[in-house]
This record gives structure tokens, C-alpha cells and sequence, in this order.
């Protein structure tokens, strides 16, 4: 790794000191790098900081300290890993600094212990790099001394000889070194002198000397103020009254045995278990000869942790003793006799450490997913394990199964890494349960286990599979928008994102209209969907491509087609195309009185853009005039006489033919047949002379008139460009026709009126019969020739009758192609 220091294994050591010193509250910054040879980049840092800073203080720029720029603390998600169940320091990634998280108490972090520190790391990722941050507390005086108690009284036998020495309890101050307890004064010392000696746990012991022989019957009580000053900045001290009452005689004082007495103890040691007995003998009688034993002067942890029988001097367990906490104990047991003379003794008291702590684990980092396609010596996590045992008792082992493709690496003292021996197989093995166990070297050995679970991530090596490469499904037409056709579905043998499959339609153009206006498909659940209303007449079947993706890197794609057919429903009714009805005009059908039964009186002619059973057509005569006069071809929509015509019969008769088709349910349309019975025309208007018509048309009529001559005009310009146009739609119509698939519709040529007035008239029949190119069966008929006539009379004029010439082209489906496959012109009457 290009960032990683290395120096050889005889090492050498680079240090950074800067030091800056504040006026009041003295700050010094201690930077000490330590980079030498490991597995991953890592160093040591230490800075010095005071007690009791305000949350957000600077502490130190550990990005610039370590060589780190603020980017890679940024990427790497530095962050601070501590051991210790409160955090003082925190880190700031912005800047690459450390800062006050809470606010630190010496006193309270290390007690007397000095100097104070504590450590944590700051871990990086991607790589991994571990760095060690030592932080030293620095002390402020910010506590005064104190004793044990405000005030102390002691009886002194006036016989006392100058020079002898009374124990006086010391002060304590929690601060240390300077801001420690420095000085003792004694006030007045008119009789006694003060005399302060150093103990060798770092202690004092106090004394006060007797200079100046007392003198009960001149002076009964003395009253002194013992002082003792720190040597902080501001000084702070703590004092305590001492009363003397002076006593008669008694001239012999106690003397212990032994001036002090080593004892040693088991941490958690149950209460009341014997630490040592100490002894004094008095070689007065009586009462002035019965010792007494106490700790008057004792800190207020050892009187917590230590008790002494006054009578027998048996020295106790009185609390719970830690190893961790206070290695060393010392007591200065007082022997005194009634007639207060005492003597002084040191119990020093050794605590011997149990492996009563269990070592502990913490996961420094940890990545729970790997890649199959790892190489040997992927790192998966970085382990700090600890012991707070001393000696054996704190010296730990770290291992895992031997079964699995892991093993542990030692790293920094205390931390262990945890890498791939082996490539990994996830359709083999796709997760592992790793046991790590620590154990130490106590006798019996604590050990405690942790387990970590670690997944082996897919990689994208299997496209989506469709359980068909093509899928024929069936739609029935006019379904309502957003009908749910059915559901595509593709499996891939990858797990998780790698599996995540999704769908995507192909866009293409059927018709001329885009594939996504037709149907849409949910990404997620490959749910088809209709867009919209699918018309049978219009879109016989849809094709279109499936696209199944995964969402793994780079994905991977498979496909299939999927074939939509429509399914025709009987949603169109009958259209008839013949007889036309119109709203100005009357058409009525004659038929002579001399017809004879059969006759053919016309044809109904309709068709049904449906397909299949949906499309066939049946005629029934609904109303008429006269029912027993006509009837309606079932199949073929033809009118005849079902009976011969005689005068009897009313001339004008009004047939109401309903045709229908034979879808579920079916559907219908009525048309109105006006037939007049008549050898001749006048005989026709004598009961057609109802329809007349009011003055306002024929007003109406004459406006029309000048109104057209005016605009001649421009009708003779535009004349030229209307003749193209028609010849132009002429020759469309006509390729039209070859192209479409429309079911057969018959054509009526013109018909011709008399001119003369004589009431016979000319007649001519033509039929046309069209069959479509993939005509399956054929249902060609040819009709027999008749007499028929269609008579026009127009309500504005009573005197002019003309024949009106009916033509109807049907070009409903322009794309289906047509082929006239015969023609017939017959029969002129």
C-alpha cells in the first residue's frame, strides 16, 4: 500500500513535539507519531489537554498530526473507537480535529493515579488503518485540601517531656503534583512545633512536637489551627481546630511492636476476612495500661475498605477490594491508653490480583458481506480484545474454528484481524457462523466467546429466465383501461439485488400508434396491463418483445414475446345501407296491382363490422300495414309478396323491418320501407299529397336561388380544381376497393322516370357481387330479375317526379384488400 510507513525491524522512532503554554491555564500539546512495520498503515498519537475544558475545545489536528488529509478521513468514515464506556473526545471530519466532547474530571478519570490518561483509536476504512490516540488529563487546581474532620481533640498529660510527638491526620487534595498538598503551618507555636515527614506511598505523615513543657494548673486547654496549602495558582487551603486539654500525669506511653507491618490480601476478598493483627504494650497498670487501637487518620476509601478492633488490634476486610482500582493500602494504626499517651504504627497492605475479569471483545470494524470473488487475505473485521488482569491473568489468546476458509492475523498489540484464507463459494457455503474466542493465561483460564455472521455476497452470473420464450394470451375487445391481461414471470438463480429481476417492454409502432399507448407493463411485477380499450374492428392482435433484467453489475437480460389476441364481442349493431333514409325526401317502393305473389318488391341490404356468429344477420318484419301482404327473407333481407295484389289494398304501405345479428346478446336496427301499390304515378300523389310544403320555404327557396347566382361566379373558377379533386378521390376509391375486406354490399344503379306520362316504365337491374381475397366460403346469390321502380316525391313540387338515383360506397376498413370476381348486367324492361 502506497501510504503505508514502514521502517526496518530494528525500528526507529520519529517524535513531534509542540508545545504551547497559556498564561492561567496552561495547555501543552505533546504530539508523538510512532510509525513502524504492521499489516495496515497505523501510528500513535498524544496530546495534553487540561481538566474541566469546555465542551468543543480544541484538542489537537489529528488529520495534519497523522498525515492524513481531511478527504481520506472523509472517505475512510474515520471515527473514534474507545474502549471506556464514556467518550471525552470526539472528531470532527470537516476539519481533521479533535475536540471536547464532554467535559473531563482528573480527580474523577485517574483519582491520584499521574500522570492521567486515557486512549482511544481512530479507525479508517477501505483500507483499514488503525491509530492509537494517547490523551494526558493535565490537573488544574480546581479542589482545596481538606481533613477528615473540622476539628481534633486531644488529652496531653502535663508530665509529657518536650521533644514527644503527636500524630495529627493529614489533609487531602484529589488534585496532584503542584496542585497537591505542598505545605503544613501550625498556629501558634508557643508549645508545640509541627514536623512533616514523607511516607513512601507518596503520602505525609504529620506530627506535632512538643517544645515547651506544659502546665495543667496554668493553662487547662490549648487551642491550635493546623493549615495545609496546596501549590496551585490561585493557592487554596483547608484547615482543622485542634483542642488539647491537659491531663495529670501518666508516664508511661504505649509502644507498638513493630513500627510497621506488611500484610497482603486477595482482591474480593469476602467482608470480614483477616488482614493482620497489630500490638502495643503500655507498662503502666490499670487503666492507664489498657491500649486501645483505632485509624484516626485514615483517607476516607481506606476506612470504607478497613476496620480495626479497638481492643484486640485484629485489622479487617470491610469492603470490596479491586486490584484494578488501588494496588497498595496504607493505615497508620494509633495505639492510645487511657491517660493519652499513644503511639503510632504503619500497616502497609498488599492486594493480590484474581483472575476475576473476563477478557472482552469488541469489533472494531466489521464488514458482515463479502464477495464470492474475494481473494485470499480480504480483511472482514479488526478485533480488539483486553484483559484489565495483570501478569498472567491479563495475557490473552485469540483464535477461531479451524474448519472454515478465515484465520486471525495479529496486528497491533491487544488487536487481531480477521481475512479470507481461501477463495469463497456462495452456491456452496452462502453464509458463515464464525465463534471468536478469547482466552487468558489465569489459572483457572476466564474465557469468553463472541460470534460474528458473515455472508457471502452473489455475483451477476445468471441472466433472468422466462418459463416460456413466447406467450400467446387472448383479450376480449372493448375491456375497460388498466385490464390486467396477465403476469410475465422470470426467475434468476442470483440472490439478492442480482435476483431483483424487472421488466421493460420493447417500444414499437403497431398501426401507426405506439406500443405504450396500447399496453403497459409494471417493472416490478411483469403485471400486462391494457392502456386502453382495444377495438376488434381496429387491432386484430398485438406482438411485441419482454425484456427481463436484473439489477445486478452490469445486469444481464433475457427475452421473450408475448402475442395479444383480440377477441371479437358483438359491440357494433346492424348498419343498413339500404333503403336510405333520408329526412327531406320520400322513397317509396311501387309495386303494380297486377303483382303476383313472390314478387320482389325490394331488398333490404345491411352489414355488421363484427366478425364470426357476431356478423350474421337476420331480417324480420316488425310492423307493416298490412302483414298479410308482405314478408321478409330470413337470411337475405328481401321483400316479396306473399299473396297477389288486389284494389282492395291500400296504396300506401309502411313496412317496419328490424334486422338483427346473432351475437350474445344480440343487436339490432329497424329501417322503414314506404311501398306505394299503384299502376301509375298519379295515383301515387293522390296519397302522397300530404307532404306539402308552407309559404316560408318556398320564400326560403327564392333567396336560395339569387343567392346561387351570385356565386356562380366562383363555383366556374373552382369548378377546374373540383373536377381534379373528384377524379382524384375516383382513383383512390378505386385502389381502395382492391385493398379491403368489407363483406359483400350490393349496388344499385339509377333509376329513370317516365317523361311521358304514360305510367310505364323502364327498368334496370344491375348486380354487382364482390368477394374478399381469403373468402373462406362462398355466399354469392344472384338475384332474379323484377319489375321494380323507386319513386321520388319531393315535397316542394307537385308537377315534377323524377327518379332518384341511389349509390352507396361502404370503404369502412381501407386496408383490406377486395376482388371483383363477377358482374352482371341483365334485363331491360
Amino acid at each position: 500500500m502506497e501510504n503505508d510507513y514502514r521502517v526496518s525491524s530494528v525500528g526507529f522512532k520519529m517524535h513531534f513535539m509542540w508545545i504551547t503554554d497559556l498564561r492561567g491555564r496552561g495547555q501543552a500539546l505533546f504530539v508523538i507519531l510512532c510509525l513502524f512495520k504492521m499489516s495496515s498503515v497505523t501510528g500513535q498519537a498524544r496530546y495534553s489537554v487540561p481538566e474541566e475544558q469546555a465542551e468543543g475545545s480544541f484538542v489537537g489536528n489529528i488529520a495534519r498530526d497523522l498525515g492524513l488529509d481531511v478527504a481520506r478521513l472523509m472517505s475512510g468514515k474515520a471515527r473514534i473507537i474507545t474502549k471506556e464506556s464514556r467518550q471525552y473526545v470526539d472528531l470532527n471530519r470537516d476539519k481533521g480535529t479533535l475536540v471536547i466532547k464532554e467535559q473531563i474530571d482528573r480527580e474523577e478519570l485517574c483519582g491520584t493515579t499521574t500522570p492521567c490518561s486515557f486512549n482511544f483509536e481512530v479507525i479508517l476504512e477501505n483500507p483499514i488503518q488503525l491509530y492509537r490516540v494517547t490523551v494526558e488529563v493535565i490537573d488544574v487546581n480546581d479542589n482545596s485540601p481538606s481533613f477528615p474532620r473540622d476539628e481534633i481533640s486531644l488529652n496531653i498529660v502535663e508530665s509529657v517531656v518536650p521533644g514527644t510527638r503527636f500524630s495529627l491526620m493529614s489533609a487531602d487534595d484529589p488534585d496532584v503534583v503542584i496542585n497537591d498538598i505542598q505545605k503544613y503551618i501550625l498556629k501558634p507555636v508557643d508549645h508545640f512545633k509541627l514536623e512533616v515527614r514523607s511516607q513512601p506511598d507518596g503520602g505525609k505523615s504529620i506530627e506535632m512536637v512538643l517544645q515547651n513543657p506544659l502546665d495543667r494548673e496554668k493553662e487547662e486547654t490549648h487551642t491550635l489551627v493546623l493549615i495545609a496549602s496546596d501549590g496551585g495558582e490561585p493557592h487554596r487551603s483547608g484547615t482543622v481546630r485542634i483542642y488539647i486539654t491537659v491531663l495529670d500525669a501518666n508516664d508511661n506511653a504505649p509502644v507498638c511492636s513493630q513500627p510497621v507491618y506488611k500484610a497482603e490480601v486477595s482482591e474480593n476478598s469476602p467482608e470480614g476476612t483477616v488482614v493482620t493483627t497489630v500490638s502495643a504494650n503500655d507498662a503502666d497498670k490499670g487503666a492507664n495500661g489498657d491500649v486501645t487501637f483505632s485509624i484516626p487518620f485514615a483517607t476516607k476509601k481506606s476506612q470504607q475498605l478497613f476496620e480495626v478492633n479497638d481492643k484486640t488490634g485484629v485489622i479487617k476486610v470491610a469492603g470490596k477490594l479491586d486490584f484494578e482500582m488501588t494496588k497498595t493500602y496504607q493505615l497508620n494504626i494509633k495505639a492510645s491508653d487511657q491517660g493519652g499517651y499513644s503511639d503510632t504504627c504503619k500497616v502497609i497492605i498488599q492486594i493480590i490480583d484474581e483472575n476475576d475479569n473476563i477478557p472482552t471483545i469488541q469489533l472494531m470494524s466489521f464488514a458482515n458481506s463479502i464477495s464470492e470473488n474475494s481473494p485470499p487475505g480480504t480483511t472482514i473485521a479488526v478485533i480488539n480484545v483486553d484483559d484489565v488482569d495483570s501478569h498472567g491473568n491479563g495475557v490473552v489468546k485469540c483464535s477461531i474454528d479451524s474448519d472454515i476458509p478465515f484465520k486471525i492475523e495479529t496486528s497491533l498489540t491487544g488487536y487481531y484481524t480477521l481475512v479470507t484464507d481461501n477463495f469463497l463459494d456462495r452456491e456452496s457455503i452462502p453464509e458463515y457462523n464464525i465463534t471468536i474466542t478469547v482466552s487468558d493465561q489465569g489459572s483457572p483460564p476466564l474465557t469468553s466467546k463472541k460470534q460474528i455472521n458473515v455472508k457471502v455476497s452473489d455475483v451477476n452470473d445468471n441472466p433472468p429466465e422466462f418459463d416460456q420464450s413466447e406467450y400467446t394470451k387472448t383479450v376480449p375487445e372493448n375491456n375497460s383501461p388498466g385490464f390486467s391481461v396477465f403476469t410475465l414471470t422470470a426467475c434468476d438463480a442470483d440472490w439478492g439485488q442480482n435476483a431483483r429481476v424487472s421488466y421493460f417492454l420493447e417500444e414499437k409502432e403497431i398501426n401507426g400508434a405506439a406500443l405504450s399507448s396500447l399496453v403497459s407493463l409494471n417493472s416490478e411485477s411483469g403485471v400486462i396491463h391494457a392502456v386502453r380499450s382495444f377495438d376488434f374492428e381496429q387491432v386484430k392482435w398485438i406482438e411485441f418483445n419482454v425484456t427481463a433484467r436484473d439489477a445486478g453489475s452490469p445486469p444481464l437480460n433475457s427475452f421473450a414475446t408475448v402475442r395479444l389476441i383480440v377477441q371479437d364481442v358483438n359491440d357494433n349493431p346492424p348498419q343498413v345501407l339500404y333503403p336510405v333514409q333520408t329526412g327531406g325526401s320520400l322513397v317509396a317502393e311501387m309495386v303494380p296491382r297486377s303483382a303476383d305473389v313472390g314478387y320482389l318488391v325490394t331488398k333490404v341490404v345491411a352489414v355488421d363490422v363484427d366478425s364470426g356468429q357476431n356478423a350474421w344477420l337476420s331480417y324480420k318484419l316488425q310492423k307493416a300495414t298490412d302483414r298479410a301482404l308482405f314478408e321478409v327473407g330470413l337470411q337475405n333481407g328481401e321483400i316479396r309478396t306473399i299473396r297477389g295484389v288486389t284494389d282492395k289494398d291500400a296504396v300506401k304501405q309502411r313496412l317496419a323491418v328490424i334486422v338483427e345479428d346473432n351475437g350474445q346478446p344480440s343487436r339490432s336496427a329497424t329501417v322503414i320501407v314506404n311501398v306505394a301499390v299503384a299502376d301509375s304515378f298519379p295515383e301515387v300523389l293522390s296519397e302522397f299529397t300530404d307532404y306539402t310544403q308552407d309559404k316560408e320555404y318556398n320564400d326560403n327557396l327564392t333567396f336560395y336561388l339569387v343567392l346561387a347566382l351570385a356565386v356562380v361566379s366562383f363555383l366556374f373558377i373552382t369548378c377546374l380544381v373540383v373536377i381534379i379533386s373528384v377524379k382524384i378521390y375516383r382513383w383512390r376509391q378505386s385502389r381502395v376497393l382492391y385493398h379491403s375486406n368489407l363483406p359483400v354490399i350490393p349496388y344499385y344503379p339509377p333509376r329513370y322516370s317516365d317523361t311521358l306520362g304514360t305510367g310505364t316504365l323502364q327498368h334496370v337491374y344491375n348486380y354487382e357481387v364482390c368477394r374478399t381475397n381469403d373468402s373462406r366460403k362462398s355466399d354469392c346469390k344472384f338475384g332474379t330479375v323484377g319489375s321494380q321502380n323507386v319513386l321520388i316525391i319531393d315535397p316542394s313540387s307537385t308537377g315534377t317526379m323524377q327518379r332518384m338515383q341511389s349509390e352507396k360506397n361502404i370503404l369502412d376498413e381501407p386496408d383490406s384488400p377486395l376482388e371483383v370476381r363477377y358482374l352482371k348486367i341483365e334485363l331491360h324492361v
